[in-house]
């Protein structure tokens, strides 16, 4: 979130706080309220070239999405978003920059 704050200042992006334990209360009150297993870490809300945003995914080392993850990527990319996930800063700010980049 701090490299696009600072790459790209006043672009509307968000990180999703969806991780974590949940007691069985906690996971009824998040789905009363609307939660969505498997949405991508950073939502970014701007329009580029054909994408209505960008959403991403982010793992540590050798991790991978969950199956509600790739649905959720999959469902934001046949909805018109750039959706990727990746595993290193690196990969993560070439995303963005080319994203942004778009005309």
């Amino acid at each position: 979130m701090n490299y696009i704050k600072m790459q790209y200042p006043g672009t509307f992006a968000i990180h999703v706080p969806n991780e974590g334990k949940r007691s069985p209360f906690e996971r009824y009150k998040f789905k009363y309220l609307g939660g969505y297993a498997g949405i991508p870490d950073v939502l970014v809300f701007v329009s580029k070239s054909n994408y209505s945003g960008l959403a991403l995914e982010l793992k540590v080392g050798y991790n991978k999405p969950t199956e509600n993850q790739y649905n959720c990527l999959e469902r934001l990319k046949n909805a018109s978003w750039d959706a990727h996930w990746c595993n290193t800063f690196e990969d993560a700010k070439e995303i963005i920059d080319n994203f942004m980049n778009y005309e």
